[in-house]
């Protein structure tokens, strides 16, 4: 079986990049923590990726055009949910220097590749 074509999509490797980052910061945060808002950023982060990965899968654009709409959305709440985590002193600048550029990228990426659906399929 080949590779699956979305994982050459640079929007989905950015993606992964970004649910990776973020499971590697959630994982130590304490109980309460992890139980509350970590369940809650590590699962939209990962929802930006499976959403591309998910869209790619479906045969016709408007399938994968919501799939990616989904994907978008998803990424909209892990910034806010990152946002929260800053403001309540979760996450070190350290960790948002590693994650801001990705997201800073990710975004307008994944809003091309939201547009360019249906243009080429």
């Amino acid at each position: 079986m080949g590779r699956p074509d979305f994982e050459e999509l640079e929007v989905y490797k950015l993606a992964e990049s970004l649910a990776n980052q973020i499971w590697d910061i959630v994982k130590k945060w304490d109980y309460f923590t992890k139980n509350t808002i970590a369940q809650e950023i590590f699962w939209s982060a990962d929802s930006v990726c499976a959403n591309i990965a998910e869209g790619r899968g479906r045969y016709n654009y408007q399938d994968n055009w919501r799939f990616v709409k989904i994907a978008r959305s998803s990424l909209y709440e892990t910034v806010k949910w990152l946002r929260l985590a800053d403001a309540r002193q979760l996450i070190t600048s350290e960790e948002v220097s590693k994650f801001k550029p990705v997201v800073d990228k990710l975004l307008p990426k994944l809003n091309a590749y939201f547009s360019s659906i249906g243009h080429r399929e």
